[in-house]
């Protein structure tokens, strides 16, 4: 981003130490530049250059499970299935492409746009850093809680809970619909007070980051102090949970501050399972990204009274409008009944868990 806020060169420097960092830093950034043909976000500038560390760690993880148990573990529903692997990180290259061409498209012009309509300017340093750490913290949590309750935003988020197992590459598993969407509006009041749209992105950048290390199985718990206080593997599957006692818990990134402000915190319990309730039965990335949109959209357009057809865009995912099934155009299948798939199936309790 440039123009009308700080480069994001120079928003990084003063917390480079060291020529050798410098250096990298530069290296990266002018490579991204003549990938995209502008300058990368700071957003785009952790995530990017970490795809390699994802990896191996994911390999070192299954290495590490391979060592323990004494096999692989790739067949179906085992915690390596290829299959689902395979789909997580197609799903999450389809997720880099799609939101470096919506910054090219539009986004870019929003955040310079908000930014010169910012109340203050917030400078940079080690205690406005921190406080915008727990700023970006805030509305993250409003993003997540709001994707998992509000229809619109679930259809973006929902690629990633659709994942029958859990290792890190499912950390991957991300929609190509967040520019679409418009996940980004949760920044706007950081942006409007006076934090630079790259800090914060930057910022939620290494949210995502660390949130890739969480997705495993290979790490229990910790210390009760760490479970409360940090979003862990072991908080982090329970977020991943279709269990009853684990639906819409623990929204937190890095920090389960909020969800413990909140009342949204839930501990681990009993053993996890994962996905929605009614699975989408595909290992299509096409129809994993689009499948609860097109659904909305057909029980929008279905008959009724208008107002009733719109509370389809607004209300829970699972809510169920009087008179009307909900429309379910890829197969799925519904929680507690293994095998027992079926078209358009539909629910009588005002919200389903996802």
């Amino acid at each position: 981003m440039n123009g009308s806020f700080r480069r994001v060169d120079d928003l990084f420097k003063p917390t480079c130490k060291g020529a050798a960092v410098d250096i990298l830093f530069q290296t990266i950034a002018g490579e991204l530049t003549k990938i995209f043909g502008r300058q990368p976000t700071l957003n785009e500038l952790v995530l990017i250059p970490m795809v390699p560390v994802f990896v191996m760690a994911f390999v070192s993880e299954w290495v590490y499970a391979r060592v323990r148990s004494g096999q692989w573990m790739m067949g179906q529903h085992q915690p390596f299935w290829l299959r689902e692997v395979v789909t997580n990180f197609t799903l999450g290259m389809g997720y880099y492409i799609a939101n470096a061409l919506m910054n090219l498209i539009y986004l870019a012009a929003v955040w310079a746009a908000l930014w010169e309509h910012r109340l203050f300017d917030i400078p940079l340093n080690a205690f406005t850093l921190l406080a915008a750490f727990f700023v970006q913290e805030f509305c993250y949590y409003w993003y997540h809680r709001t994707a998992h309750r509000v229809r619109w935003f679930w259809a973006q988020h929902v690629p990633h809970h659709t994942g029958e197992i859990m290792n890190m590459s499912t950390a991957a598993r991300q929609s190509i619909l967040t520019g679409v969407i418009g996940t980004w509006m949760f920044y706007v009041p950081a942006i409007l007070l006076g934090f630079s749209p790259d800090l914060i992105l930057g910022l939620l950048g290494a949210n995502l980051a660390y949130q890739w290390f969480i997705h495993t199985e290979s790490v229990k718990k910790f210390h009760p102090a760490i479970e409360w206080l940090f979003n862990t593997p072991s908080n982090h599957r329970v977020h991943h949970g279709r269990n009853p006692m684990y639906i819409d818990k623990n929204y937190g990134g890095v920090t389960m501050l909020f969800d413990h402000l909140f009342g949204t915190y839930q501990s681990e319990n009993e053993k996890v399972v994962y996905g929605i309730p009614l699975q989408i039965k595909s290992h299509n990335c096409l129809v994993l990204n689009l499948h609860e949109l097109v659904d909305m959209v057909r029980d929008v357009m279905a008959p009724g009274p208008l107002f009733e057809r719109l509370k389809h865009v607004w209300k829970p995912p699972g809510w169920v409008r009087e008179g009307h099934a909900p429309i379910h155009t890829w197969t799925v299948e519904r929680q507690g009944e293994p095998g027992a798939a079926s078209q358009g199936e539909s629910a009588s309790e005002d919200r389903l868990p996802r």
